[in-house]
């Protein structure tokens, strides 16, 4: 049987996944999705080694959240809800540089998902500042949650896949 991941890699299909019977009812992506999947793979690091669905979909909600933040700075300071007006610039850039950071350290193992816990406790205690910002937080935080949660049970599910893959 072939490696499903290998068919994956070059753009053509991806398999269903590890309980995937590999016949008809592969997953066809289109050239578009098979560009962010294979894009967000290589911000997660897979070009480095093993791939890891976590690290990709946490990349992803970062990548997503960074724009959040820049908008919720700009609101802080179109507001004029800080003294000096300013400090919603600095506060938001600051959250930014420490998003950018974390899909920089999305590469180096846990490290990003570490970061990545940290922005999202840092996006919260933005709701002290802007009220509206808590419901924008608390979404993104549940996203992050589900992706941690089902990014690493597919994980482990296709580490489970390959060893029974190499005992056969």
């Amino acid at each position: 049987m072939s490696d499903p991941h290998a068919e994956s890699a070059g753009g053509s299909h991806a398999s269903a996944g590890p309980e995937g019977s590999g016949d008809a009812e592969d997953l066809r992506l289109s050239p578009s999705e098979t560009m962010a999947h294979n894009s967000a793979m290589r911000v997660a690091g897979a070009s480095r080694g093993g791939q890891s669905t976590q690290r990709a979909l946490a990349s992803i909600v970062l990548g997503f959240e960074l724009i959040i933040v820049v908008l919720i700075g700009l609101t802080l300071f179109g507001l004029g809800t800080l003294e000096p007006r300013e400090l919603g610039l600095f506060l938001g850039g600051g959250l930014a540089v420490v998003i950018v950071a974390g899909l920089a350290l999305m590469r180096r193992g846990r490290a990003g998902i570490v970061t990545g816990w940290i922005v999202h406790a840092l996006m919260l205690l933005t709701a002290f500042l802007l009220p509206m910002a808590l419901v924008v937080g608390l979404l993104f935080t549940a996203l992050w949650v589900f992706c941690m949660v089902k990014g690493s049970q597919i994980d482990r599910n296709r580490e489970a896949w390959l060893a029974e893959q190499a005992d056969a």
